[in-house]
């Protein structure tokens, strides 16, 4: 019997409330069907979280920020191992319970449009390109190459238009342009589908009026309508009880439950589907629409191997000794090092040399082990701060003494004076470790010190480290600020010589930040969202609209454009040619863009060449620029690289005002650059971009 008529054989042998009873994140077993007890909810954002010890790569917007989608489908590829080993060690035990299934609520792909969204840094950052194809490569890796046996299920969230603020996320409406809607919110879940994740999570909030986790636009129209998706939808955690508590869009939990089934949710992450056996009574549900839904659940479940016998299979096999091990986090360093970015190097500062020096070490971030984490993490067997890193390095370098003073605190003001560093001769240089982590910014509940339901009011750095920095900078010493965080942090360039932003850098966060700043690995990642020059430059947070957002939208000079990451080397964009030179808007093609690259300077390095696409005569709600290519190449000294890009027809295709895309005639412009075009990418040390102009005929 093939799965199609299992599945179906299975269904018409329970009773309703048994289908129902199904419908839920947490599924009891029906033993006399030979179905076994299932928790849904699993997490591995960046490792596998809340299940034991596992590998801590770093934070996602950090991932991001290495501009490598191969590194990431590595990274999740080793996830996807140890979740299956946790898995199948589990099941032997019996323990079918949260965090130890296979079926993974990651990634989350939504646009990080403001900077003090607390949950930013769980994404791939603000440009729906970066977002599509990291996120595929994340996809991928869990789920394997076998779309009809997977590995892992993967989940793309939170289906749409969801970016805080977090205090309003149970009853706010995101209104938006159908254009805003196509062009920037929805490119990456499309993309998703279409590299075949099997499952999408509804948001919390309502979409142009539609609560998301019932709604016809997004769910029956453009989700299983247009993009044809075929596996199955789940809401979010006690979304759907949202719609009669919070939205007031239903009176009662059977109508909310009958709301969201027939839109085509299928999975309750919640207590609210229960009442579905009401709503059936109540003529609100057919059990034609529960067999649905329960068909498209029990096909996940058969495609990951459930019902097969243990040790079964592809993955049966794979067992605790992958967890953690030392191919992991060799890759969780490797991927720190790639993530960090150098956003400002004074008189080549950095790299420190061994010579013999006095270094103070200050700061509330540098020995906090919470500031590697991020949040949805995991526990592993060793973490290394920064202070633990930097100790670590210079351990066999007698001439270089290291002392340490945290200063200030994490959250709040001091209660004792500040330390003056000028008055005891204490250092040659000092290594400042300040920003953010986990209690300052995240998820609504997790941020215990944040004011805002972990958002942030402001993107400055906090005034109690900045007054102590300003302190520190009186007394004439040179300072290295090493930044923590997974949003953008606003701070007086002035105040310091050279800034590393190193994240959340997980498990081996401290090692890596040590081999950037003594130069054992020179520094390549790029920033994944802009960094504005202040939190007045931001609209207001509650707004939408696109508009004055993101590199693509922003008219003010940010403090680091998107895309920005200085080097201790230095590249020369030599050319670009395309070929051919135009094509037609009705028949369409590609266009190959070939870009040489140059290593001017004296370390051999990897490079970040990026394609942005800019129309001639564009209208005023169109993005100034669009990121549409990307690719890390390795470049020694004194070498050059051609770097090839096939840029399809759609790259160039305009979204317009009802949501459609359209390849309009004219002229336009490739540019080749390590940064978002912007004047401050140039003044900020990053190489001139090359361009050249290409047209669509009529």
């Amino acid at each position: 019997m093939d799965r199609e008529s299992k599945i179906k054989e299975m269904i018409s042998q329970m009773t309703l409330e048994e289908k129902v009873s199904q419908l839920l994140y947490k599924s009891p077993a029906i033993e006399r069907l030979g179905i076994p007890e299932y928790n849904w909810w699993n997490e591995c954002l960046h490792g596998v979280a809340r299940a034991g010890v596992a590998t801590v790569f770093p934070q996602a917007i950090a991932l991001a920020a290495a501009f490598d989608d191969t590194l990431v489908e590595e990274i999740a590829t080793a996830i996807s191992d140890e979740a299956r080993a946790k898995h199948n060690e589990a099941v032997k035990q019996g323990n079918r319970g949260q965090y130890w299934g296979l079926t993974f609520w990651t990634p989350n792909i939504n646009i990080f449009r403001d900077p003090r969204w607390g949950r930013g840094q769980e994404t791939y950052g603000e440009d729906p390109y970066l977002t599509s194809r990291i996120g595929t490569a994340l996809v991928c890796g869990l789920q394997g190459d076998d779309p009809e046996n997977l590995k892992l299920a993967a989940c793309a969230k939170h289906y749409a238009v969801h970016s805080g603020p977090e205090k309003d996320r149970h009853t706010f409406n995101a209104v938006v342009t159908q254009k805003d809607l196509f062009e920037t919110y929805l490119p990456a879940f499309r993309a998703l589908v279409e590299a075949g994740v099997e499952s999408v999570m509804g948001a919390y909030n309502r979409t142009l009026n539609e609560a998301c986790c019932a709604s016809n636009l997004l769910l029956k129209d453009i989700l299983r309508g247009r993009w044809g998706f075929k596996g199955h939808v789940v809401s979010d955690c006690w979304a759907i009880r949202d719609f009669h508590e919070y939205h007031k869009i239903t009176k009662t939990p059977e109508e909310s439950a009958a709301l969201a089934l027939n839109a085509g949710c299928d999975l309750n992450c919640g207590c609210t589907y229960p009442m579905l056996t009401v709503s059936f009574k109540q003529g609100l549900v057919t059990e034609e629409a529960i067999n649905t839904a329960l068909t498209r659940l029990l096909r996940t479940r058969f495609k990951l191997g459930m019902f097969d016998p243990p040790e079964s299979g592809k993955y049966g096999k794979l067992g605790r000794e992958v967890i953690n091990c030392e191919k992991h986090r060799k890759l969780a360093l490797k991927a720190a090092h790639e993530s960090i970015v150098l956003l400002k190097n004074d008189n080549n500062l950095l790299p420190l040399d061994s010579s013999p020096k006095k270094i103070a070490v200050i700061g509330p971030a540098a020995a906090n082990a919470h500031a590697l984490f991020g949040n949805y993490y995991g526990v592993s067997s060793r973490f290394i701060t920064i202070l633990e890193g930097l100790a670590e390095k210079i351990s066999d370098k007698f001439g270089i003494s290291l002392d340490y003073r945290q200063g200030c605190l994490m959250y709040s003001e001091n209660s004792k004076s500040l330390v003056h560093y000028g008055e005891a001769n204490i250092a040659d240089v000092v290594i400042a470790v300040m920003g953010l982590d986990g209690a300052i910014e995240g998820e609504e509940g997790d941020a215990i010190a944040s004011d805002s339901n972990g958002d942030r009011e402001t993107i400055e750095l906090p005034s109690w480290q900045l007054k102590f920095l300003r302190k520190v900078r009186e007394a004439g010493k040179k300072i290295i600020l090493v930044l923590t965080g997974g949003s953008p942090i606003a701070f007086p360039e002035e105040l310091v010589d050279a800034v590393v932003f190193a994240w959340y850098s997980g498990e081996s966060g401290g090692k890596a930040v040590a081999d950037i700043l003594f130069g054992d690995v020179v520094p390549s990642g790029k920033l994944p969202i802009t960094f504005p020059a202040s939190t007045e430059q931001l609209p207001p947070y509650e707004d939408y609209s696109m508009k004055g957002r993101t590199y693509r939208y922003m008219t003010q000079k940010p403090q680091y454009p998107f895309g920005f990451g200085l080097s201790y080397t230095s590249f020369r964009f030599d050319s670009i040619t395309l070929s051919p030179s135009g094509i037609s808007a009705v028949s369409a093609g590609s266009v190959t863009a070939e870009v040489t690259v140059s290593n001017t300077g004296t370390k051999d390095s990897d490079e970040v060449v990026q394609i942005y696409i800019t129309r001639k005569d564009r209208g005023d709600n169109e993005p100034l620029s669009s990121l549409k290519g990307f690719r890390r190449v390795f470049i020694p000294v004194g070498k050059t690289e051609t770097v090839k890009f096939e840029l399809p027809a759609a790259v160039f295709q305009t979204v317009n005002e009802n949501g459609e895309y359209k390849l309009i005639p004219g002229t336009y412009t490739v540019i080749a650059a390590d940064a978002a075009p912007a004047p401050a990418a140039l003044e900020k040390g990053a190489p001139a971009p090359v361009s050249a102009k290409f047209d669509v005929f009529e």
